[in-house]
């Protein structure tokens, strides 16, 4: 997969661009603040409509600007092009819109699947020693994008925890339901609950089983053998044990006044030779252990996807010797890549398409 050109309107700080990238490296070069992230998540929205940085519509739109339009045209490894406009904030259409080969607008979460890219930014560092629940989503944003059924499934999973927490939380009023039919709709809920819970579990482990060799030998390329990265899934439940254990916690979530278990309170652990990494790795250790699982992630998707997504890396070079950012520069040349960069010396002489971004202008040079 690759994006054969990008024109962009009222976006953020850019009030008109085009990119043609290059069908391996492009490189956007400016100093900060000048639009160089609004670029690579634009091309991002493209995955399904949402921003790797958690924007909103408002904050999509440039300002005194009515909407923002998006329009590509993407390839597949077959050759075949797909058109796709994408409008955030429309008169009579708010919300993010997608029109994919001329069909009728659709929401832009439509595009899941349609154009696979992998995103790294700064952000990201936290999954190494951030909170548990940033983990989770890494996992579940990856396989919306490699199984559309898993979208789903998700929410289904996310709605019935609702529902349960409704019941299990304590009227503010006083007026509880009489404790039997509490527990009858509990006991309900949670039947409903282990079954998708079981199966976004197993759709995780699966992931992650696939994911963890090769990030640790990317890792192990990174550091040039100087350190060992491995990946375990921290599971609340063993296959097929995810009934017994809400059975086993149902008197304890029920005074809690919340759900205690499930795979919205599992979690990723990093170790690096055997430590945690969260307690122990540098910040220079963090960006190569979330380089090497962003590297696994795209060939992950590959093997499963049958095409290479699109890599997005942004401000990736920061705190790397030398020597990784060589090895860096040479995965890049296997698929499609979009970097920006602060540092124009470190990129400027490689081959590619090489850009500069100032003030929402986009020049190619």
């Amino acid at each position: 997969m690759r994006l054969a050109s990008l024109t962009l309107a009222h976006y953020r700080n850019i009030e008109a661009a085009t990119l043609r990238p290059g069908p391996e490296l492009t490189v956007i070069c400016g100093n900060n603040g000048q639009g160089k992230t609004n670029l690579l998540e634009a091309v991002w929205l493209l995955t399904g409509g949402k921003s790797f940085r958690g924007g909103k519509d408002a904050e999509l739109v440039q300002r005194g600007a009515e909407f923002a339009a998006l329009e590509a045209v993407t390839a597949a490894s077959n050759g075949k092009e797909n058109e796709v406009r994408l409008t955030i904030g429309a008169p009579g259409r708010p919300g993010r819109y997608a029109v994919y080969n001329g069909a009728p607008p659709k929401r832009a979460s439509s595009l899941a699947g349609s154009f696979p890219a992998v995103v790294f930014d700064p952000g990201h560092l936290s999954l190494v020693k951030g909170a548990p629940d940033g983990r989770r989503r890494f996992l579940d944003a990856a396989l919306c994008q490699l199984y559309p059924g898993y979208l789903a499934l998700y929410r289904r999973y996310v709605r019935i925890l609702q529902q349960k927490n409704s019941l299990l939380r304590r009227s503010p009023t006083g007026a509880e339901r009489p404790l039997r039919e509490k527990l009858d709709l509990l006991d309900a809920l949670n039947e409903e609950l282990a079954g998708c819970g079981e199966d976004i579990q197993a759709r995780r482990r699966v992931y992650l089983d696939l994911l963890a060799p090769m990030a640790a030998e990317n890792y192990r390329e990174l550091s040039r053998g100087a350190e060992r990265l491995e990946l375990r899934y921290e599971a609340q439940f063993e296959p097929g044990g995810f009934a017994a254990l809400l059975e086993e916690r149902r008197a304890e979530e029920v005074r809690a006044g919340q759900s205690l278990c499930g795979p919205h309170r599992e979690d990723i652990l990093f170790t690096l030779d055997g430590q945690a990494a969260r307690s122990f790795a540098s910040q220079g250790q963090q960006r190569s252990a979330v380089l090497s699982l962003k590297m696994a992630e795209a060939d992950a998707s590959a093997r499963i996807t049958g095409e290479r997504p699109v890599l997005l890396l942004d401000d990736v070079l920061s705190e790397l010797d030398e020597g990784r950012r060589a090895y860096l520069l040479t995965r890049m040349r296997e698929r499609q890549t979009f970097v920006t960069s602060c540092d124009d010396a470190a990129l400027l002489h490689t081959d590619g398409v090489i850009c500069r971004m100032d003030g929402g202008a986009l020049t190619q040079l």
